[in-house]
């Protein structure tokens, strides 16, 4: 089975933590970078609604808010956004 990579929001490193427990392939980025174009998924801290530019470019994957969710919650999300929930 293939990894599937999922671009976590510097901040957020306890969801990346068990994301990669789980086993994804994580990166982190900040606000400020658009590097997330080849990730399966992206879960941002919903404290800026524009994170990364991800509406101003064509980000293929499924974008989650991760405010006031637990690891465990992100990770439910992250399953059924990538067809594995």
């Amino acid at each position: 089975m293939p990894t599937h990579r999922v671009a976590v929001e510097k901040g957020l490193e306890a969801v990346g933590d068990y994301l990669q427990h789980q086993g994804y392939d994580v990166i982190q980025f900040q606000a400020d970078e658009t590097d997330t174009m080849d990730c399966d998924c992206c879960v941002i801290s919903g404290m800026d609604k524009n994170v990364a530019g991800i509406e101003d470019v064509a980000f293929q994957g499924s974008v989650i808010n991760a405010n006031g969710m637990t690891p465990e919650e992100v990770g439910e999300k992250v399953r059924e956004r990538i067809g594995e929930g």
